[in-house]
């Protein structure tokens, strides 16, 4: 198992029993054997707002960051998505959220397979690159806003 996997493996079994956790990044980096830098690549890759996490930090001796899961109901899990995605999105950002709500059972398999198709880059291809993201968001927000 690479080291990436060993840390989120930790923090998911951490989240496990409350929900969230806060963890001090040089004693987590000391446990693991680890520089603090690998902490924090793993928790911008995989503790990400698309995948259902909150991460908020405090600076100093005292310094913590701490990692909640969104816990929200089925309609408010989606509008929560469309509050978040802005007016751009690439489309791994895209890919993210719907494989996250897939995973929540929040969109059935067909629906996250058509959402992937409609807001993949292939399907943008003929537009010109800077209203890509513009239009992915739109699209993606608009299917949200159907589901619900």
């Amino acid at each position: 198992m690479s080291l990436s996997n060993s840390i989120a493996e930790m923090i998911m079994d951490m989240l496990q029993s409350d929900g969230y956790t806060e963890i001090q990044r040089n004693v987590l980096a000391q446990t693991l054997g680890c520089v603090p830098s690998q902490i924090n690549y793993v928790i911008a890759s995989r503790f990400t707002p698309e995948q259902g996490y909150i991460v908020e930090s405090r600076r100093g001796g005292g310094g913590f960051i701490r990692i909640s899961r969104v816990n929200l109901s089925g309609g408010s899990t989606l509008m929560h998505v469309v509050n978040t995605v802005g007016g751009e999105m690439d489309e791994k950002t895209c890919r993210a959220h719907i494989v996250n709500l897939s995973h929540q059972s929040m969109i059935d398999e067909s629906a996250a397979r058509l959402m992937l198709a409609a807001t993949s880059d292939k399907c943008f291809r003929t537009l010109p690159p800077d209203l890509r993201g513009a239009v992915r968001a739109a699209v993606f927000k608009q299917m949200l806003l159907t589901v619900i």
